[in-house]
């Protein structure tokens, strides 16, 4: 049976992998260098200080994460082979029980992810021209009423 649960620290290792995987898939826009910077970020300092969602295979393994302040998604993020197969609506959906109307930014040139939050009925609010850490990557501010 299928299951979220909140993260602990002995998930770190696993979900900086789903991240690695997740972004090497679909993230194609952004630099080895920032890649590598953002890598740290996650893997050393949100994931371990950061209670994440957890959606787990009937093995309880971990197939996605989702993170979450207030309304806003800090982060989805899906291992690739288990794309497809509504992690993300899950985690999407449990997300809205927990704070109602969602937000979310995402990367403007990531098509798959504004897609996919398209198709979940989110509708752009805005646009930013940078990333949060003032990177070269526009952001789109979604939201979902």
């Amino acid at each position: 049976m299928n299951r979220i649960r909140l993260s602990t620290e002995s998930d770190t290792a696993v979900l900086a992998d789903i991240w690695r995987a997740s972004v090497r898939a679909t993230h194609a826009f952004i630099s080895e260098a920032h890649f590598q910077e953002f890598d740290t970020l996650v893997a050393e300092h949100y994931l371990p200080t950061t209670r994440v969602w957890v959606d787990l295979d009937e093995n309880g393994r971990a197939r996605g994460f989702l993170g979450l302040s207030g309304a806003h998604i800090d982060s989805l993020f899906i291992a690739p082979n288990c794309r497809g197969q509504g992690v993300g609506r899950r985690l999407l959906v449990h997300a809205e029980s927990i704070a109602g109307s969602l937000t979310v930014d995402v990367n403007e040139q990531n098509g798959q992810a504004v897609g996919f939050y398209l198709h979940m009925g989110f509708q752009p609010a805005g646009r930013s021209p940078v990333d949060a850490g003032g990177h070269p990557y526009p952001l789109l501010h979604m939201s979902r009423k």
